[in-house]
């Protein structure tokens, strides 16, 4: 079966979210702990950031994999929740901060969302006639 345009859209997409969680945001929480506390907002204690980090790995490796990528994408959600809710509570610049696990999420969901067919009839944008 040939992947259509759309599929390989999704790809990209889910390509990209995964890039960018293990090289911008898992990597540094082992390997430059200072400069993961430095970008970590007030509040958030040393000991917790690789913590988040390992949870943030096992919810990336979960999407990624084609089997278990919804429970993937439920789990980041779930984190990517509450880094939304630690930046308010921080009082971080909206579209900056605030907003970005918000941009992350779209673009994790809709690379899901483009690359699995079951997940589109599940979850159509319009309903048939």
């Amino acid at each position: 079966m040939k992947a259509t345009p759309l599929v390989w859209t999704g790809r990209v997409l889910s390509a990209l979210f995964v890039l960018f969680m293990l090289f911008a945001s898992v990597m540094p929480k082992f390997l430059m702990p200072e400069m993961a506390r430095a970008a970590s907002p007030e509040g958030v204690r040393d000991a917790t950031i690789p913590l988040i980090g390992a949870i943030e790995l096992v919810g990336t490796l979960l999407y990624a994999w084609r089997r278990t990528a919804l429970l993937g994408a439920v789990t980041m959600t779930a984190v990517l929740g509450g880094a939304i809710a630690t930046h308010m509570n921080a009082a971080s610049p909206l579209f900056s901060h605030i907003l970005f696990g918000v941009y992350l999420g779209l673009i994790m969901w809709g690379g899901l969302w483009l690359r699995d067919p079951a997940l589109r009839a599940l979850l159509p944008l319009r309903r048939a006639a």
